[in-house]
Protein backbone atom coordinates (compact mmCIF):
# COMPACT_ATOMS: atom_id res chain seq x y z
CA UNK A 1 0.00 0.00 0.00
CA UNK A 2 1.61 3.41 -0.99
CA UNK A 3 1.95 5.96 1.51
CA UNK A 4 0.09 8.95 1.73
CA UNK A 5 1.53 12.24 0.73
CA UNK A 6 2.79 15.08 2.88
CA UNK A 7 -0.47 17.17 4.80
CA UNK A 8 -0.52 20.64 3.60
CA UNK A 9 0.11 22.82 6.57
CA UNK A 10 -2.53 21.53 9.09
CA UNK A 11 -3.32 24.00 11.99
CA UNK A 12 -1.27 22.91 15.02
CA UNK A 13 -3.49 24.32 17.60
CA UNK A 14 -7.13 25.07 17.92
CA UNK A 15 -8.74 28.60 18.61
CA UNK A 16 -9.96 29.01 22.26
CA UNK A 17 -14.16 29.57 22.26
CA UNK A 18 -14.69 33.67 22.02
CA UNK A 19 -18.18 35.00 19.73
CA UNK A 20 -21.51 33.57 20.63
CA UNK A 21 -23.83 32.30 18.04
CA UNK A 22 -27.31 31.16 17.50
CA UNK A 23 -27.79 28.45 14.82
CA UNK A 24 -31.87 28.19 13.44
CA UNK A 25 -31.85 24.68 11.37
CA UNK A 26 -34.97 23.24 9.36
CA UNK A 27 -36.07 19.80 9.29
CA UNK A 28 -33.82 17.46 8.39
CA UNK A 29 -34.31 14.14 6.54
CA UNK A 30 -30.84 12.25 8.09
CA UNK A 31 -28.53 10.88 5.59
CA UNK A 32 -25.82 8.23 6.07
CA UNK A 33 -26.08 5.28 4.09
CA UNK A 34 -28.89 7.30 3.86
CA UNK A 35 -32.56 7.33 4.43
CA UNK A 36 -33.38 10.02 1.94
CA UNK A 37 -32.13 13.47 1.03
CA UNK A 38 -31.14 16.47 3.47
CA UNK A 39 -33.07 19.59 3.43
CA UNK A 40 -30.95 22.77 3.70
CA UNK A 41 -30.40 24.96 6.93
CA UNK A 42 -30.25 28.59 7.73
CA UNK A 43 -27.69 30.05 9.85
CA UNK A 44 -28.83 33.07 11.42
CA UNK A 45 -26.57 34.26 13.73
CA UNK A 46 -23.14 33.02 15.28
CA UNK A 47 -23.15 31.77 18.77
CA UNK A 48 -20.30 28.96 19.56
CA UNK A 49 -16.55 28.66 18.86
CA UNK A 50 -14.36 31.41 17.84
CA UNK A 51 -12.28 29.78 14.64
CA UNK A 52 -9.23 30.12 13.23
CA UNK A 53 -8.30 31.93 9.86
CA UNK A 54 -6.82 28.54 8.83
CA UNK A 55 -10.06 26.68 9.66
CA UNK A 56 -11.84 29.41 7.55
CA UNK A 57 -9.62 28.97 4.63
CA UNK A 58 -9.45 25.01 5.57
CA UNK A 59 -13.49 24.43 5.79
CA UNK A 60 -13.98 27.28 2.57
CA UNK A 61 -16.00 27.31 -0.26
CA UNK A 62 -14.63 24.97 -3.55
CA UNK A 63 -15.56 26.87 -6.53
CA UNK A 64 -13.43 24.42 -8.19
CA UNK A 65 -15.75 21.40 -7.65
CA UNK A 66 -17.96 20.25 -10.25
CA UNK A 67 -20.52 21.22 -8.04
CA UNK A 68 -19.16 24.39 -6.44
CA UNK A 69 -19.39 23.42 -2.71
CA UNK A 70 -20.32 26.76 -0.22
CA UNK A 71 -18.22 27.20 2.71
CA UNK A 72 -19.54 25.14 5.71
CA UNK A 73 -20.16 27.26 8.78
CA UNK A 74 -17.99 25.59 11.58
CA UNK A 75 -18.99 27.81 14.41
CA UNK A 76 -21.15 25.68 16.61
CA UNK A 77 -18.85 22.82 15.91
CA UNK A 78 -16.52 22.11 19.10
CA UNK A 79 -13.08 22.49 17.40
CA UNK A 80 -12.04 18.64 18.15
CA UNK A 81 -13.76 17.62 15.42
CA UNK A 82 -11.96 19.93 13.17
CA UNK A 83 -9.00 18.41 10.73
CA UNK A 84 -5.60 18.16 12.01
CA UNK A 85 -2.58 16.03 12.28
CA UNK A 86 -2.02 14.59 16.04
CA UNK A 87 0.03 11.88 17.91
CA UNK A 88 -1.24 8.41 17.21
CA UNK A 89 0.94 5.42 18.06
CA UNK A 90 -0.65 2.38 16.51
CA UNK A 91 0.67 -1.00 15.07
CA UNK A 92 -1.49 -0.17 12.16
CA UNK A 93 1.00 0.71 8.96
CA UNK A 94 0.87 3.68 7.61
CA UNK A 95 -2.08 4.62 4.84
CA UNK A 96 -4.41 2.35 7.29
CA UNK A 97 -7.76 4.57 8.45
CA UNK A 98 -8.76 3.70 11.36
CA UNK A 99 -12.53 4.37 12.23
CA UNK A 100 -13.21 5.05 15.93
CA UNK A 101 -17.44 5.10 16.39
CA UNK A 102 -16.73 5.79 20.00
CA UNK A 103 -15.01 8.82 20.12
CA UNK A 104 -16.52 9.91 16.96
CA UNK A 105 -12.96 10.64 14.94
CA UNK A 106 -11.89 8.75 11.93
CA UNK A 107 -7.77 8.55 12.33
CA UNK A 108 -5.42 8.41 8.53
CA UNK A 109 -2.26 6.60 9.89
CA UNK A 110 0.89 8.23 8.73
CA UNK A 111 4.39 7.48 9.76
CA UNK A 112 6.46 8.39 12.50
CA UNK A 113 3.40 7.99 15.13
CA UNK A 114 1.24 10.60 13.59
CA UNK A 115 -2.28 10.50 12.02
CA UNK A 116 -4.61 12.66 10.21
CA UNK A 117 -7.25 13.09 12.53
CA UNK A 118 -11.24 13.76 11.32
CA UNK A 119 -14.28 14.61 13.51
CA UNK A 120 -17.21 12.24 12.07
CA UNK A 121 -20.97 11.73 12.60
CA UNK A 122 -22.30 7.86 13.30
CA UNK A 123 -25.34 6.83 12.37
CA UNK A 124 -27.26 3.65 13.34
CA UNK A 125 -25.68 1.50 9.94
CA UNK A 126 -22.27 3.13 11.30
CA UNK A 127 -22.92 1.57 15.21
CA UNK A 128 -24.30 -2.11 13.45
CA UNK A 129 -21.04 -3.29 12.60
CA UNK A 130 -17.01 -3.54 13.43
CA UNK A 131 -13.91 -5.21 12.08
CA UNK A 132 -11.72 -4.91 9.09
CA UNK A 133 -12.57 -4.38 5.50
CA UNK A 134 -10.46 -2.58 1.99
CA UNK A 135 -11.93 0.45 0.36
CA UNK A 136 -12.78 -1.14 -3.06
CA UNK A 137 -14.69 1.65 -5.06
CA UNK A 138 -14.45 5.87 -4.46
CA UNK A 139 -17.00 7.82 -5.97
CA UNK A 140 -16.89 11.78 -6.92
CA UNK A 141 -20.54 12.92 -6.37
CA UNK A 142 -22.13 10.08 -6.35
CA UNK A 143 -25.70 9.46 -7.58
CA UNK A 144 -28.14 7.95 -4.41
CA UNK A 145 -31.10 5.62 -5.29
CA UNK A 146 -33.68 4.71 -2.12
CA UNK A 147 -34.30 0.42 -2.41
CA UNK A 148 -37.72 -0.78 -3.28
CA UNK A 149 -38.36 -1.27 0.81
CA UNK A 150 -37.37 2.50 1.36
CA UNK A 151 -39.91 3.76 -1.27
CA UNK A 152 -43.03 1.13 -0.44
CA UNK A 153 -42.21 2.64 3.26
CA UNK A 154 -42.07 5.95 2.33
CA UNK A 155 -43.48 6.76 -1.03
CA UNK A 156 -44.09 10.46 -0.95
CA UNK A 157 -40.57 10.94 0.27
CA UNK A 158 -38.57 8.45 -1.54
CA UNK A 159 -40.53 7.74 -4.57
CA UNK A 160 -39.56 10.83 -6.28
CA UNK A 161 -36.00 9.01 -6.40
CA UNK A 162 -37.00 5.76 -7.71
CA UNK A 163 -34.56 6.29 -10.64
CA UNK A 164 -32.09 8.17 -8.43
CA UNK A 165 -30.92 11.12 -7.30
CA UNK A 166 -28.46 12.72 -9.16
CA UNK A 167 -25.13 13.63 -7.79
CA UNK A 168 -25.17 17.80 -6.52
CA UNK A 169 -25.38 19.73 -3.41
CA UNK A 170 -28.58 17.94 -1.88
CA UNK A 171 -27.58 14.28 -2.76
CA UNK A 172 -27.09 12.81 0.96
CA UNK A 173 -23.97 11.13 0.10
CA UNK A 174 -22.18 14.18 -0.31
CA UNK A 175 -18.95 15.22 -2.15
CA UNK A 176 -17.75 12.05 -2.06
CA UNK A 177 -18.11 7.99 -0.85
CA UNK A 178 -15.89 5.64 0.02
CA UNK A 179 -17.46 2.22 -0.30
CA UNK A 180 -16.16 -1.07 2.11
CA UNK A 181 -15.62 -4.54 1.32
CA UNK A 182 -14.90 -7.60 2.20
CA UNK A 183 -13.35 -9.81 -0.41
CA UNK A 184 -15.76 -9.67 -3.17
CA UNK A 185 -18.70 -8.85 -0.16
CA UNK A 186 -20.17 -5.36 0.50
CA UNK A 187 -20.46 -4.02 3.69
CA UNK A 188 -22.85 -1.98 2.86
CA UNK A 189 -20.71 0.36 4.88
CA UNK A 190 -19.63 3.90 3.40
CA UNK A 191 -17.72 6.73 4.23
CA UNK A 192 -18.93 9.63 2.76
CA UNK A 193 -19.78 13.48 3.25
CA UNK A 194 -22.64 15.55 4.73
CA UNK A 195 -24.13 19.12 4.56
CA UNK A 196 -25.29 19.04 8.20
CA UNK A 197 -22.32 20.36 10.12
CA UNK A 198 -23.90 20.11 13.18
CA UNK A 199 -24.02 16.03 13.23
CA UNK A 200 -20.23 16.25 13.06
CA UNK A 201 -18.78 14.67 16.35
CA UNK A 202 -22.83 13.26 17.24
CA UNK A 203 -24.61 9.95 17.11
CA UNK A 204 -27.42 10.42 14.38
CA UNK A 205 -30.56 8.11 14.04
CA UNK A 206 -29.45 6.93 10.33
CA UNK A 207 -26.14 6.94 8.60
CA UNK A 208 -23.08 5.58 8.59
CA UNK A 209 -19.73 7.29 8.64
CA UNK A 210 -20.23 11.09 7.40
CA UNK A 211 -17.80 14.07 7.27
CA UNK A 212 -17.70 17.40 6.59
CA UNK A 213 -17.30 18.01 2.61
CA UNK A 214 -13.98 19.20 2.98
CA UNK A 215 -12.59 16.53 4.83
CA UNK A 216 -13.73 14.15 2.57
CA UNK A 217 -12.71 15.16 -0.20
CA UNK A 218 -9.42 15.60 1.19
CA UNK A 219 -9.45 11.79 2.80
CA UNK A 220 -10.42 10.76 -1.04
CA UNK A 221 -7.35 12.49 -2.34
CA UNK A 222 -4.80 10.80 -0.45
CA UNK A 223 -6.78 7.31 -0.15
CA UNK A 224 -6.28 4.59 -2.76
CA UNK A 225 -8.64 2.13 -3.69
CA UNK A 226 -7.62 -1.20 -1.45
CA UNK A 227 -6.71 0.91 1.33
CA UNK A 228 -7.52 -1.22 4.87
CA UNK A 229 -10.26 0.22 7.01
CA UNK A 230 -10.63 -0.93 10.64
CA UNK A 231 -13.29 -0.26 12.85
CA UNK A 232 -13.17 0.03 16.21
CA UNK A 233 -16.31 -0.40 17.83
CA UNK A 234 -16.51 -1.31 21.86
CA UNK A 235 -19.38 -1.02 22.69
CA UNK A 236 -22.81 -3.37 22.15
CA UNK A 237 -23.39 -3.35 18.34
CA UNK A 238 -27.07 -1.53 17.23
CA UNK A 239 -29.40 -4.49 15.57
CA UNK A 240 -32.76 -3.53 13.54
CA UNK A 241 -35.48 -3.21 15.41
CA UNK A 242 -38.81 -4.88 14.19
CA UNK A 243 -39.86 -3.29 10.69
CA UNK A 244 -36.07 -1.73 10.74
CA UNK A 245 -33.27 -2.56 8.33
CA UNK A 246 -29.98 -1.34 8.54
CA UNK A 247 -28.70 -2.78 4.96
CA UNK A 248 -31.27 -1.21 2.72
CA UNK A 249 -29.42 1.62 1.66
CA UNK A 250 -27.64 1.55 -2.22
CA UNK A 251 -25.89 4.15 -4.13
CA UNK A 252 -24.26 4.48 -7.34
CA UNK A 253 -21.41 7.00 -8.34
CA UNK A 254 -18.53 6.82 -10.82
CA UNK A 255 -15.81 5.14 -9.89
CA UNK A 256 -11.91 7.00 -9.58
Amino acid sequence: MSVVPPIASLPSSLARPSRRATLLMMPFALAGCVSGPQQPYEVIQARGYGVSAEYLAMYGERPDEQFPLPATDISEVDPRYLRREVAYPTREQPGTIIVDTDNKYLYLVRENGRAIRYGIGVGKQGMSWRGRATIARKAAWPRWTPTAAMIARDPEKNGPWAGGMEPGLDNPLGARALYLYQGNRDTLYRIHGTTEPWSIGQSVSSGCIRLFNQDIIDLHSRVPTGTTVLVLNRGQLLTPQPGESFDEFTSEGTSI
